[in-house]
Order: C-alpha cells, then structure tokens, then sequence
C-alpha cells in the first residue's frame, strides 16, 4: 500500500496559475488527478501511466499539464489560465503494485472571480 499526500493548492485569481504536487510513500504505477466541487460527483482531470503517456478531459486540455517523477514518486499537475469553474478539491490517485487504489487527502483549489 501506498500512502499519498497533495500540495500546492490555494487561492488564486481568474487567468492565474497553480502548480499542484503529489507525493507517495512509495512507487507509483499509473497516477492521475481528480476533482469534486461542493455538491458534485468527482471527475477525473488527467491522468499519467507508468510510461508518461498523459490523458486529459477535454475541460483542462492546452490548459493543465500533469508530469511525474519516478526518482522523486510525485506526479505533478500544472494548472495555468484558472477558470472559476476549476474550483474544487483535488485528488491525488495512484495505484501500486498490487494495483490497489490509494487516495490522497485532497488539496482545495478556489478560482476567485
């Protein structure tokens, strides 16, 4: 089992930036990012796989970029030209070698207008 923790959230101005950071306790398989505004069902935002291959959801393409390093086990998600509709709490998920879901607490992300 892999523990995860989130950084790098906080409050930030429409057309602002924000860089988001994901750390494991140990290796990290394929890894990603999901959201969930207050109210609504969690979303995935992007994800990454072992190999670096990246996917997105439509909403954040050309606009978030996530990356990660297997030396450092952190994935990354840089998130530029903030929309306040990308206001939400932030989940980090990553997948060990057991292939076993581990959550990440969250980090809170507010878009302010």
């Amino acid at each position: 089992q892999v523990r995860v923790m989130e950084s790098g959230g906080g409050l930030v101005q429409v057309g602002g930036s924000l860089r988001l950071s994901c750390t494991a306790s140990g290796t990290m398989f394929s890894t990603g990012w999901h959201r969930q505004a207050p109210g609504k069902q969690r979303e995935l935002v992007a994800g990454i796989s072992t190999g670096g291959k990246a996917n997105y959801v439509d909403a954040v393409k050309d606009r978030f970029t996530i990356s990660r390093s297997n030396a450092k086990n952190t994935v990354y998600l840089q998130m530029n030209s903030l929309k306040s509709e990308d206001t939400g709490v932030y989940y980090c998920l990553a997948y060990d070698r057991a292939g076993t879901e581990n959550w990440g607490q969250g980090t809170q992300v507010t878009v302010s207008s």
